[in-house]
């Protein structure tokens, strides 16, 4: 059961943004089949396929698309589905048998789901990318500061999964809303350079409106402010501190014993930002990150420790929360967003590519014995 209970989803497999757009909708309750190929596998991979988060709440059925009798399986599943992802080059999809033209004559009312870097035109549609080329592109990591002053590298959350992946979804579910009304579906162009520049909106209308004038690591949110900024403890761990409002600086100002320094009282004084940072690094230098967090994360500071991947599952506030769950012996994030009445359902284990071509083709109404040819003539593989 989920908040998408009953929405049929198709997920040609693919990597990265598109199996977690798929992931997302079958936490929350789709009944996502994962289409792999007959050699098995689903691009790159993360070691243990087992254990492979992003493949988690889906069965999956091995088909050969190159085939006439498999692409001809495939279309079949269109006719009863709600949804369809693919994660290709554009035209790739359309030179296989199954791109939009020929899924909507079988489904009219089909949400078509396209998950590119580039997108479906422009110059670079075609082109080969990765997170970090789109970013770049975008306008978005010239303006996050790393080591030495190069552009961050944000891991691949900005663009394959927040720029990517959510867009993806948030674009299905929008077309699944509006077919509700016009009974039609519609093609979902998600592109991660689009979702990208898009997740920049406040940055462009504060550059507009004066507050983002500088180069990068000199503004509010890249590190220029010294009250929205990470500071290293005398143990050499980090806290994070984001006193942005009057009344959160004041608070920590207060709390860090500074509240009759020259720092409190000149908040906004970008000028002398950089003394600012200096006095409030030798400030966080003289006590451990836990000790610092252990003070100030009970209060209006708007400071916290910087967690790595395995202390964030032991805070106390993500423990309470239930952020991380076991499943598949594996510990990992919860599904979000959470709903009230429809709650997410403990994931299940990753399948193997074609674990469940039988039955799962079975199930969305292929007939047994027409799967049982294909099998034999190497069209479908059961793992």
């Amino acid at each position: 059961m989920g908040v998408l209970d009953g929405v049929k989803v198709i997920e040609v497999a693919g990597i990265g943004p598109g199996p977690f757009a798929a992931m997302m909708l079958a936490d929350m309750g789709a009944d996502v089949l994962r289409v792999d190929r007959p050699a098995g596998g689903r691009g790159l991979s993360i070691g243990n396929a087992s254990k492979d988060v992003l493949a988690r709440g889906r069965r999956s059925v091995a088909l050969d698309l190159k085939s006439p009798e498999g692409l001809e399986v495939l279309l079949d599943l269109v006719e009863g589905a709600d949804v369809l992802l693919e994660g290709y080059r554009p035209g790739v999809a359309e030179r296989l048998g199954f791109g939009p033209d020929e899924c909507h004559a079988r489904n009219e009312r089909l949400v078509y789901g396209r998950m590119t870097g580039w997108g479906q035109d422009g110059p670079n549609a075609s082109r080969a990318g990765h997170d970090l080329t789109y970013l770049s592109t975008a306008g978005v990591v010239a303006h996050m500061e790393g080591p030495d002053g190069a552009p961050a590298i944000p891991i691949n959350l900005v663009g394959d999964f927040g720029g990517g992946g959510m867009l993806l979804v948030v674009g299905v579910l929008g077309a699944l809303v509006e077919r509700a009304t016009s009974g039609r579906g519609q093609v979902v162009d998600a592109a991660i350079v689009d979702g990208a520049a898009l997740q920049m909106a406040m940055v462009y209308g504060m550059r507009a409106g004066g507050m983002w004038p500088n180069p990068r690591g000199q503004n509010l949110l890249d590190g220029g402010a010294p009250f929205y900024e990470h500071y290293r403890c005398s143990d050499g761990g980090w806290v994070a501190v984001g006193a942005i409002e009057p009344q959160f600086y004041a608070e920590l100002m207060t709390h860090l014993g500074l509240e009759g320094e020259d720092i409190a009282s000149n908040q906004w004084d970008m000028a002398r930002w950089p003394e600012f940072h200096r006095r409030l690094a030798e400030v966080f230098a003289t006590r451990t990150r836990d000790e610092w967090a252990a003070d100030l994360e009970p209060t209006d500071a708007v400071v916290a420790a910087v967690l790595d991947i395995d202390e964030a599952q032991e805070h106390p506030h993500n423990r309470a929360r239930g952020l991380f769950i076991d499943a598949f012996g594996v510990r990992q994030p919860a599904p979000a967003p959470r709903f009230d009445r429809t709650p997410s359902a403990t994931p299940s284990a990753p399948a193997a590519p074609g674990q469940h071509s039988a039955e799962a083709l079975a199930d969305w109404g292929i007939a047994p014995d027409r799967v049982a040819k294909l099998q034999e003539a190497g069209v479908v593989h059961q793992a």
